[in-house]
This record gives C-alpha cells, structure tokens and sequence, in this order.
C-alpha cells in the first residue's frame, strides 16, 4: 500500500497518464534488467520507479546470470496504481506475464480469473519457502477467506507518527512517545496549529478513497472496534468504539480545525516539508521525501485501548502457467530472507520476513534508515487486524470514505453518519 498505494500499494507517487509513455518507459526498463526478450524468458511485470526500479533490475540482472536456462524479463508495465486495470487487459488480448506485481486488495478480484495461479501447493510443497516466516500482515494480505494463498508477499508497510520535530520545539512542546493517547495526539495538534501562519497540526486523506478508509480502520481498531462482524455478515463499525474514532475526527476536523484535510493532490508532504503541517499518519514511503534539513521524528500511533496500526501489504501473483515453474522458482528466490534484505537496504523498504531483522545486514538497513524502526516494530507489535480479504471490501470501501469525508467536512454528525454507513454495508454483504 504506498504512498497511496498506499493504502492500496505503492502508488501516491508519480503517475505515467500517456499509454505510449508507458510502454515505453517499460521496454527500457525491462532492456536495463539485463533479463533477456519477451519470447524467451518469463515476464516479470512491476511498477517499481527511483531507487526501486534500480534494485529489481540488478537482482533480474543477478537472477539471470547464475540461472541462464531459467531467465526472467523484469519489466516495467506502468505506475502500480494502474496494476490491476493493465492485469486484466492482458486477460483479454492473451498477453498475460508469468509473473506481476499487484496492491493486495486486488487478490479479490484476480483469485476468480482462471489465469491466476493457486499457489497453496507450491507453497505447502515448499517448507524451505519458510510461509510463516513472513510477517503476519503479509501472509493475510495474499491469502483469501478459503484459506488459499494466491499471492507471495512483495511488500508490507502500515502507518507510523511522523513528526516535524522544528515545530514542536517551538510550541514547547515534548515530542511523541510510546504512551501517548488521543488525548495527546488531539491537544498537540490544537497546540500547533496557526491559522494565521496557515499551519496545521496534522494532515489527513479526505478524498473518499481507500487511503481516506485506512487511517479510519486504525482509528477504529485502536478504540477496540472492527469493521465487520467475526463471520463477515455484517458491519461492526456502527459501536461505541466507532463512534469515538469519528468523533475524534468530527472535533479535530470541526471543532478544533486543527486538520489539514488533503484532497489527493499530494501536497501534504511538501507543506509537512515546509512547516505548514505538523504530523503526519504516514508510511515509510514518504520517508524519502524528506529532505535532510527538515529534522523529523517516528513514533507509534497514539492509542486509546490499543496502538493498533494497518498494514497496507502487495503481492507478487501467478498467471501464466506455462511460466510456473520459472517463475515460481524465481519469486522464491527473489523473496528469500537475504535476497530481500538486499533490497530493503538498497530501496527503504521494509523487510518482509521476521528473519531478515536477524541478519548481520539488518543492521546495516537500520543505519541507513533509522526512522523505519518503528515501522518494523510495528509489524511484530501493533499490525493485529487486516482489512477483509473479501469481494465486497471495495465497495464497503466506498460507503466508509463517503461517511468519513462527510464528518471531516462538517456535513454529517458522527452517529448519523456511521448508521447510514451501517445500512449501506448491511445491503452490500447481504447481496442486496
């Protein structure tokens, strides 16, 4: 789930709008992967950029040399927001890759086409595969409620306070610690805010889209609530706990106007950049957006009966079964503990495996990006819950960011608008 992706995957970041552009920009991509032509190795679809798109290219290039009848054609295909649409297009025209990158809220939907690959045997055939090695969040993201795993973990991240240290400091106040509550989170935020200065203590997604969604469920969670009922008939979020996460939202948004209510554009990062936003409930995506003179801090969420975050984890997925065999071969290896770590300290992202942080280069990883701590601890500690594997989750979606945008807007009361949501969540799992 990056930057939104993030929610969904990695996919806030810069968006190829021109299909020629694309295409391309992937032909390049996958010529720099040194992985071989399309018509003789497996095609190994992403939509990996920056620093990224370098490392999956050199492990291509690594992969490739020590396994010359098993090559790969690491490709870029386009931005991975537009991963699934580009997925089911090849679907159509026949073109399907062995192999691709995709959010994990889109297992739902691929799991049901034909040319997605089950990938349960492969892995209970394959302990050295280690499957419960991988962090929890992970393992969810990739497995429907059947029990069968469609997806290999490609990564995992969840959400984290990132702070502006510089502005703390100037409104006297201490910086965030493990402890602190809504109430600390709430009061800190009225504290540095300046409507003359245009300054806000803290920024959130008021779009209506998933990454509106995603820090609700935190919220909920952390107030010991869920979004459905434990058999996923019916919604859960319309409870006391509920209804203190939206009014935490109503008075910040409302009452205290101490949020800065994002539209999708994207500026929130350069305004925390600049001093006009305080806090951020972000990832580790947006780490590296930071620049060096910008002194910032990470912390856990605050809590209220829990510190609970959300993982917002992608998979690699199968199609071609023709290309199994490689392609299976080359994802176990790809995500293998040392491999990974490789990657992670290339790249910033998270290890994927709880092995990984066993490593000597674990450390390395740390010392490269020490704000990611917390972000790992997380996965171990507070990353408990995952949002519904299930077909309907998308449009479930929908109907939370339309009840949460119309508090943070100040159009509808909390309960008012949690008990339509409720009645709209109810119809769509009951097929109605």
């Amino acid at each position: 789930m990056r930057a939104p992706s993030r929610p969904l995957g990695r996919g806030l970041g810069a968006r190829l709008t021109a299909v020629a552009a694309t295409l391309a920009l992937g032909a390049v991509a996958g010529c720099s992967g040194g992985s071989g032509s399309s018509h003789d190795a497996v095609i190994v679809w992403h939509g990996y950029t920056d620093k990224e798109l370098t490392a999956i290219n050199a492990l291509g290039r690594e992969w490739n040399q020590a396994h010359p009848d098993q090559k790969v054609n690491v490709t870029f295909a386009g931005t991975n927001d537009d991963a699934l649409k580009k997925t089911l297009g090849a679907f159509v025209s026949g073109k399907t890759p062995g192999v691709a990158y995709e959010f994990g809220s889109s297992i739902t939907t691929l799991a049901k086409r034909s040319q997605t690959q089950d990938l349960t045997p492969l892995v209970k055939a394959a302990p050295a595969f280690q499957w419960n090695d991988f962090f929890p969040a992970a393992r969810q993201a990739a497995t429907t409620p059947d029990g069968k795993i469609y997806g290999i973990p490609a990564l995992v991240d969840n959400l984290a306070l990132v702070y502006n240290k510089k502005l703390f400091d100037a409104a006297g106040i201490s910086y965030p610690t493990p402890s602190w509550t809504w109430t600390d989170f709430q009061n800190a935020a009225r504290r540095l805010t300046d409507a003359s200065k245009h300054q806000y203590g803290w920024s959130y997604a008021n779009d209506g889209s998933e990454d509106t969604v995603w820090r609700f469920l935190a919220l909920l969670w952390q107030a010991g609530g869920d979004l459905l009922t434990p058999d996923g008939k019916k919604s859960a979020f319309d409870s006391p706990a509920g209804l203190s996460a939206m009014q935490l939202l109503h008075d910040m948004a409302v009452t205290d106007h101490s949020v800065y209510l994002e539209t999708g554009d994207g500026q929130y990062q350069n305004l925390f950049n600049s001093g006009k936003i305080a806090m951020l409930w972000t990832g580790p995506w947006d780490l590296s957006g930071i620049p060096k003179d910008v002194q910032y801090g990470s912390q856990i969420l605050p809590g209220k009966v829990t510190h609970a975050t959300i993982a917002g984890p992608d998979n690699y997925m199968l199609f071609n079964k023709a290309d199994r065999k490689t392609a299976w071969a080359f994802i176990q290896w790809l995500d293998s503990a040392e491999v990974h770590l490789k990657f992670s300290i290339a790249t910033g992202d998270l290890p994927l495996r709880e092995s990984e942080t066993k490593l000597p280069g674990y450390q390395d990883f740390l010392k490269r990006y020490p704000a990611n701590k917390v972000f790992v601890d997380n996965l171990t500690k507070f990353v408990t819950k995952s949002r519904p594997n299930i077909p309907e989750y998308p449009k479930i979606s929908q109907v939370i960011g339309t009840a949460v945008q119309s508090v943070l807007l100040g159009k509808a009361q909390p309960k008012a608008a949690l008990d339509q949501a409720r009645d709209q969540v109810d119809a769509i799992l009951a097929g109605s």
